[in-house]
């Protein structure tokens, strides 16, 4: 008789994504959720129209290579300064993070951001989270197509504005506007307004809580910034446990609120995961239950590990989480932070805004002209990097005899740059070969403006 064979097991090593409908839910965090999505969509949608010295005032011009940050003005050369920026930006993330934990990612992301925006227009549309589940689970009918079709034109407009003004920090906004109204844009301009579009609408629409899952690599390495003071959501399990709807047990009447408020899908009374974005939509939707069954806020709160544990008296642990928050760890990042903000501040503010590169003919060594003298050619490439024009006067010296043949004085307008050849002569009294010599350039309205760069004066034998 043969043995009967055991059955084959399919494991499957992906799982189909359940689609989340967070509820809407309103309190204090909720206000200063959207207050942050109005504060962070009025820089971006607004700085590109902001006009200063006659020109956007923040532009990063690549055709021209020139960087403008409101009346600063930066070339490939000071690339250094834009690195630094960004390493403080970073470094102010982690700082921040290591404080208060992922409220970066809870309320000024821009995939939340997006995602908001996005779900008040599918609530429009569409309804609450009720509705919306009965409209996945109905058949295509007239209203659902409507319903449905309303809602992604909504969010293509939405999506092709932000591409639209991404690429305008980079392409002068109002040049776009024209082009983009007269459809004359340029392939990559129309390029970049539908790639950024795209990513905006399949982010925020389609990807939501998986952006934040699966393809953030902030939310892999942020808990190493972690300790047992950071500022987290927290679900007291002394206080809510056991769970009961008829509240015999816990102050937890179970009513997975939390849960359905939740943009990413998990249950905060699990303890803290790394899906965890802390928004604090748990908190408003915890509190406003606890209003109506007379108990006190904060069963679900913005705690530390340390004070949680502690299980102290909600005034003591307040104390508690300020007196800790203020650390060492934290004290001494936030000091890095200040010397480095002061650095960066003062390495602006005593930046000369002109620079000069010499560049010596190198087809003819030196040669000698009619009246005797030895003449070097040079090319000036002077680089006025301020918002006003200025005259400059050209001196070299070095050398006793050495003298411009051309004219001395060049004029250049606010943010630009002139290579200016000039012939270098002298007598032949120094010594055979490399001469050192220096170039001035100094501004006739402002002689604080003034930059010196070496060269060399080739006197033939």
């Amino acid at each position: 008789m043969n043995a009967q064979l055991p059955r084959e097991t399919v494991v499957k090593m992906y799982a189909k994504r359940e689609a989340i409908h967070p509820r809407q839910v309103k309190g204090r965090f909720a206000t200063l959720r959207w207050a942050c999505v109005f504060l962070t969509q009025a820089l971006f949608y607004g700085l590109p129209w902001l006009q200063m010295h006659g020109r956007q005032a923040v532009l990063f011009d690549l055709g021209t290579r020139k960087f403008h940050l409101f009346g600063l003005v930066l070339w490939p050369q000071d690339f250094i300064y834009l690195a630094a920026l960004l390493i403080l930006c970073a470094y102010g993330l982690f700082l921040v993070t290591t404080v208060a934990g992922r409220v970066w990612c809870g309320y000024a992301c821009p995939q939340t951001v997006y995602t908001e925006i996005f779900l008040w227009i599918e609530r429009r549309f569409e309804g609450d989270r009720s509705a919306r589940i009965r409209l996945d689970r109905q058949g295509w009918t007239a209203e659902k197509l409507a319903r449905r079709g309303g809602k992604h034109l909504a969010w293509g407009a939405v999506a092709l504005w932000t591409g639209f003004t991404f690429v305008g920090y980079f392409t002068p906004v109002r040049q776009l506007g024209h082009e983009a109204a007269t459809l004359s844009l340029g392939a990559w301009e129309a390029f970049w307004v539908l790639f950024y579009g795209f990513a905006t609408y399949g982010n925020a629409g389609w990807m939501r809580e998986q952006v934040c899952k699966y393809m953030c690599p902030y939310a892999r390495f942020q808990s190493a910034m972690f300790d047992r003071d950071t500022l987290v959501i927290g679900y007291d399990t002394a206080r809510g446990e056991p769970r009961n709807a008829k509240q015999k047990g816990g102050d937890c009447i179970d009513c997975s609120l939390c849960v359905q408020v939740c943009p990413t899908g998990i249950d905060i009374r699990n303890g803290l995961q790394y899906e965890c974005i802390g928004c604090a939509a748990c908190i408003d939707a915890c509190d406003g239950v606890m209003d109506k069954v007379g108990k006190p806020h904060g069963l679900i709160r913005y705690a530390t590990e340390y004070a949680q544990a502690a299980r102290l008296a909600p005034a003591a642990e307040k104390a508690l989480v300020m007196r800790r928050i203020l650390r060492p760890r934290v004290i001494g990042y936030g000091l890095v932070f200040a010397a480095m903000a002061a650095a960066l501040s003062g390495a602006l503010a005593l930046r000369t805004p002109l620079k000069l590169d010499v560049i010596r003919d190198r087809g003819a060594m030196g040669r000698e002209v009619d009246d005797g003298q030895i003449e070097n050619v040079y090319r000036l490439q002077v680089m006025n990097t301020a918002e006003t024009g200025h005259r400059f006067r050209i001196a070299v010296a070095g050398m006793p005899s050495a003298r411009l043949a051309d004219a001395d004085v060049v004029e250049l307008a606010g943010a630009s740059a002139r290579a200016v050849p000039v012939r270098v002569r002298a007598e032949r009294a120094g010594r055979h070969g490399s001469n050192p010599i220096t170039f001035t350039v100094t501004a006739l309205d402002d002689p604080g403006l003034s930059v010196t760069e070496k060269a060399v004066f080739i006197v033939p034998r």
